[in-house]
């Protein structure tokens, strides 16, 4: 083996290390977006341990007040702290989120099944279904429904399960497919196994975690537009501490106290970030150890 060739299998040897290396311990992003997501999951079930004061309570006599160490996020036109009513929104909000990718990922798995294991005229009707609802963008399937049932944080959550389902069920179809033609589902129905039996005990389970990594990667997006809905006015409505609709009540003071929006804006970035960080690090988990 010349020299040069040597140094190629070093190299290679080197990244093959350093990529196994990666798979075994957490990227820094990984655990800082695990922590954050702690932080989330602290406020929502034990918020007064995390916020300062009570975040409906009225101080009309500090108004307006910028961000500072008695007001970390600032005070609204009311005089009630910010900070707080961003910790009072987190679990709100994730519920909200959290429900929608529930719906959207139920709706997709039933629609899946049924095209996987239905033949081929479900499989076919199922799928012309699916391009009908991929024919409305999310945003406007999820108004559609709104128009028709009413605004609030309840038909607004149905509404963005509803319009994340298509996705879901594709990409859920598409996965069970490929487990359908898998050798282990082909030696069950060798040996005369009903089709119930392979769906629960061997497609079902081994297709539990792209449907988490999906419902990981969804509950930023469903986030996202709830957030957007209640802004429009069509979700959760002001004074319910959601960050929606704590951007759509700070919008109309945006220019003398931008902190109203800029902070609940931020909560909707960090928590769809570091919950696609969370996803992305579980593909990469599930991919080696394949």
């Amino acid at each position: 083996m010349s020299e040069l060739e040597l140094r190629q299998t070093r190299v290679a040897a080197s990244a093959d290390h350093l990529e196994a290396r990666g798979r075994r311990f957490p990227l820094p992003s990984t655990l800082l977006a695990g922590a954050f997501v702690i932080f989330l999951g602290v406020s929502t079930v034990f918020p007064a341990l995390v916020w300062t004061q009570e975040p409906n309570a009225i101080e009309a006599t500090e108004a307006f007040e910028a961000p500072s160490l008695a007001h970390w996020f600032g005070t609204d036109e009311s005089g009630r702290d910010v900070y707080s009513r961003v910790i009072a929104g987190t679990g709100t909000s994730l519920l909200i989120g959290v429900s929608a990718t529930s719906i959207g990922l139920l709706l997709g798995l039933v629609l899946g099944v049924l095209a996987s294991f239905g033949g081929r005229v479900l499989d076919f009707g199922v799928n012309r279904v699916i391009e009908v609802m991929f024919a409305f963008p999310g945003l406007l399937l999820a108004l559609l429904v709104i128009v028709v049932y009413g605004p609030g944080p309840v038909t607004a959550t149905v509404a963005v399960g509803l319009s994340t389902a298509p996705g879901y069920a594709r990409i859920i179809r598409s996965r069970l497919l490929s487990i359908r033609s898998s050798h282990y589902v082909e030696a069950a129905r060798v040996l005369g196994h009903p089709a119930s039996a392979i769906l629960a005990r061997h497609v079902l389970p081994n297709a539990l975690l792209p449907i988490f990594v999906l419902a990981t990667l969804g509950v930023g997006q469903a986030i996202v537009w709830a957030s957007a809905l209640s802004y429009l006015g069509l979700g959760a409505q002001p004074p319910a501490a959601e960050w929606g609709a704590m951007l759509a009540a700070g919008r109309t003071y945006l220019a003398g106290a931008w902190w109203l929006t800029v902070f609940p804006g931020l909560m909707i970035v960090a928590t769809t970030i570091a919950t696609t960080v969370l996803g992305r690090a579980l593909v990469r988990h599930g991919s080696g150890q394949r």
